[in-house]
């Protein structure tokens, strides 16, 4: 078994990223002690089942009391309220983390809620599945997964190292990154491919009502994997779309731009330019590969998913804080 590094770590939220986190942290022993928090007691009382805890309460406060670590793994809009419930329950020299992936937005919920003394060093794993619940965790989900740490002016080196370390022993490559980057790095990455999956369901499924056609049950297997994306829970992905919304919307324009582009050369038949279009995409795809960023056999797609935040709707533990305007 792995030497322990923390005594106590609570985790807020037990959908996909915290029940799998729960399963590392005993598999591993990363803690002399696990306490677990929703506010659901179906959602509890499955974890107790599945034993992926020392404890478990409805109180997030009473599970971070006296924490050494604490991962805050709920949908992107209730970050806000879960560190204004943990508040007075973290303890000096406490680290207090995250796993969202709208990083400006879940600063600026959860700072203002960070008491003095307690290190809070945001993240987001690169991870997830279109399953969600405390069932739908796996033990391996972050094997060779990047893990985004998003620092803030003044984070403890050792805090830092420390967290690091964590991620390391869940499986994770580590990386640290500006969050204004992160925020349109993900945008690109992540939020724009389940964007576009999610709209081009919707579009199958009006082209099937208007024709009667048979689109969705003839699906060739490249429209199934894409779709597989809008499989995603839809509570993270509408709170994603609203915390993250300035970037999206610029990936979207850009996408836009890029996309008008191959209609003109699809109408007046530019083959020249379809075949370099497609010549360099095939070419990054084969880059993404060799960076080992592809889908795995195991199913896994880089975030997240997300994600992160994965809850049920009827599962979610904390109020979601109204979207407005970011910086970018």
């Amino acid at each position: 078994m792995s030497k322990r590094l923390f005594g106590k770590i609570a985790l807020v939220g037990t959908g996909l990223i915290g029940s799998s986190l729960a399963r590392i942290i005993c598999r591993e022993g990363l803690a002399d002690h696990l306490a677990i928090a929703s506010r659901s007691v179906e959602t509890l009382k499955r974890a107790e089942e599945l034993k992926l805890g020392d404890s478990n309460s409805t109180d997030a406060n009473e599970a971070a009391c006296g924490a050494d670590l604490v991962i805050v793994s709920v949908p992107v809009g209730a970050s806000g309220a879960a560190a204004e419930e943990i508040q007075p329950a973290l303890k000096k020299g406490a680290i207090l983390t995250d796993v969202g992936s709208a990083k400006v937005s879940v600063i600026a919920q959860m700072q203002p809620f960070v008491p003095e003394g307690v290190h809070f060093i945001p993240c987001n794993p690169l991870t997830g599945t279109e399953k969600s619940g405390g069932d739908a965790g796996l033990a391996d989900l972050f094997e060779n997964r990047w893990c985004i740490l998003t620092p803030l002016e003044g984070t403890d080196p050792t805090a830092l190292e420390k967290l690091s370390e964590f991620w390391r022993r869940c499986g994770s490559n580590i990386d640290t990154m500006d969050p204004q980057h992160h925020y349109m790095i993900l945008a690109l990455v992540s939020h724009l491919p389940h964007i576009i999956a999610y709209n081009i369901v919707g579009t199958a499924d009006d082209l099937e009502t208007v024709t009667k056609s048979k689109v969705i049950r003839y699906s060739a297997t490249g429209f199934r994997g894409f779709t597989r994306l809008a499989a995603s829970d839809p509570t993270m992905w509408r709170d994603m779309c609203l915390h993250n919304r300035d970037a999206i919307l610029e990936m979207l324009a850009r996408f836009f731009e890029d996309l008008a582009s191959l209609q003109r050369a699809i109408r007046w038949g530019e083959g020249d330019k379809l075949f370099d279009l497609f010549t360099r995409a095939r070419a990054i795809h084969s880059s993404i590969i060799e960076e080992g960023k592809n889908i795995d056999a195991s199913g896994h797609f880089g975030q997240a998913v997300g994600h992160p935040q994965v809850a049920r709707t009827s599962d979610r533990p904390f109020a979601t804080t109204p979207a407005r305007s970011l910086p970018t």
